[in-house]
């Protein structure tokens, strides 16, 4: 997107009706992405690790500290982050939720650790320590990881009966989310997988394929069921290296959105607030999403559109979608609501999701123009595609003291190795 000139600049406040309208419009922006997280890694996991309504107060809860941190200098949405849906899944598996939360909020504090050096080094180090080449080969391992967990939930594995309905209900919730991203205009460009999802949940009802039972049963205001350390769970750091190379990507991806964004309201956000206190933010937010049961927050671009689109940058409007998402999670009847969304629907929007993610890992080597003619190139980006995709996993064990490191934690660990210590090849 190009700059353009804001109708509202970062620190003024619409009129109270418009204010209103536009925070509903982040709140749109946001919500599909949102409550698809703690769906897709319950999915993932076999069991229940996080919920809708916490994911929704994390979420706004996060967004208000990071306008606090930045001193509401940068109008930037936090929600659920699509690149720890692995990793959460598979520390579930590991350590259970307290090795699973416990991850979380060590995610948050490395961003705090790595904002702090910022402030007094600057980021040189950090280009050299997360090039292109290590970072594109990382989000393609994310988005490809998933692909079977999409097929699984649309019922097409081996070896399984196929409904057709729920096929049907995948291919026309798959469709209409491709053909919004493709052909819509303005606003409902940007809530592609919020559109898909509402059309394939009505197909659902009508094939029958709906239990609308925990709708009746919950109660219209309910507490989320917050999970905390020392009162739920003991910290366990078990499944620690499972989850914290993730924020290596995750950063790659803040620096990469607050640069889009700056673009769009005419500010280099990466000086002012600067990149220090961004991430700052984004730690801080993260680790208090931990802290409460919450998945690891990350900056939005569909909210970054939603900025691009209305030509308001204002934070006003940000933390007032914010204090929304909070209400919504303490919504009973609408949280249940949406827990009874059919596999059919996420499988139909995974499909496209996980494969969108592992081409913005794609794109990342195009737009940077990684020259794979050099050997050195090849070397790191093949090895960590298979060692991400093919379940490679390294365990150390010391006494009663077992650490894993496998799958994407295993890929970005190699890939950052192999590109500061393997030597460039010479010219012929």
């Amino acid at each position: 997107m190009e700059e353009q000139k804001m109708l509202y600049d970062v620190n003024e406040k619409p009129p109270i009706a418009k204010w209103i309208i536009l925070a509903l419009q982040h709140v749109f922006a946001m919500f599909g992405a949102t409550i698809l997280v703690p769906i897709l890694v319950n999915t993932a996991a076999g069991e229940v690790v996080l919920t809708i309504p916490v994911a929704l107060v994390t979420s706004g809860i996060g967004t208000l500290i990071y306008i606090l941190c930045t001193k509401g200098k940068s109008p930037v949405y936090l929600g659920s982050s699509f690149a720890f849906i692995a990793p959460l899944a598979a520390a579930f598996v590991k350590g259970g939720i307290s090795g699973a939360m416990t991850g979380v909020m060590v995610v948050g504090l490395i961003y705090v650790v790595f904002a702090i050096i910022i402030k007094f080094a600057g980021k040189n180090w950090l280009d050299k320590l997360l090039p292109p080449v290590v970072i594109g080969p990382m989000i393609m391992i994310i988005g490809l990881g998933l692909a079977p967990s999409a097929i699984s939930q649309i019922g097409l594995g081996t070896g399984v009966d196929v409904d057709w309905r729920g096929v049907a209900v995948a291919v026309v919730t798959f469709l209409t989310t491709a053909i919004v991203m493709v052909r819509a205009r303005g606003f409902i460009k940007i809530i592609p997988f919020l559109i898909g999802i509402v059309t394939g949940y009505i197909l659902s009802i009508i094939l029958g394929l709906v239990d609308f039972a925990p709708v009746l049963e919950a109660s219209f205001f309910s507490m989320p069921s917050f999970v905390i350390p020392f009162v739920s769970y003991m910290p366990n750091f078990s499944a620690l290296l499972t989850i914290a190379p993730i924020a290596l990507v995750t950063m790659a991806e803040h620096i990469g959105d607050h640069t889009a964004l700056g673009t769009i309201i005419g500010k280099d956000l990466l000086k002012d607030p600067g990149l220090d206190r961004t991430l700052l933010g984004d730690g801080i937010a993260t680790f208090v999403a931990g802290l409460f049961g919450g998945p690891s927050n990350t900056t939005y671009g569909e909210n970054t559109s939603v900025v691009g689109m209305t030509k308001v940058a204002s934070v006003w409007v940000i933390g007032l979608a914010a204090i929304f998402a909070i209400c919504l999670g303490f919504l009973g009847k609408f949280t249940a609501l949406v827990s009874t969304i059919p596999n059919p629907v996420l499988g139909g929007v995974s499909l496209l999701l996980y494969g969108f993610i592992a081409v913005n890992g794609l794109k990342v080597l195009i737009q940077n123009q990684i020259d794979f003619g050099k050997s050195k190139n090849v070397v790191v980006a093949s090895s960590m595609l298979v060692l991400g995709l093919g379940g490679a996993a390294i365990s150390i064990v010391s006494g009663d003291l077992s650490i894993t490191i496998s799958g994407m934690s295993l890929a970005a660990i190699v890939g950052i190795l192999l590109n500061l210590f393997l030597p460039a090849e010479k010219d012929n």
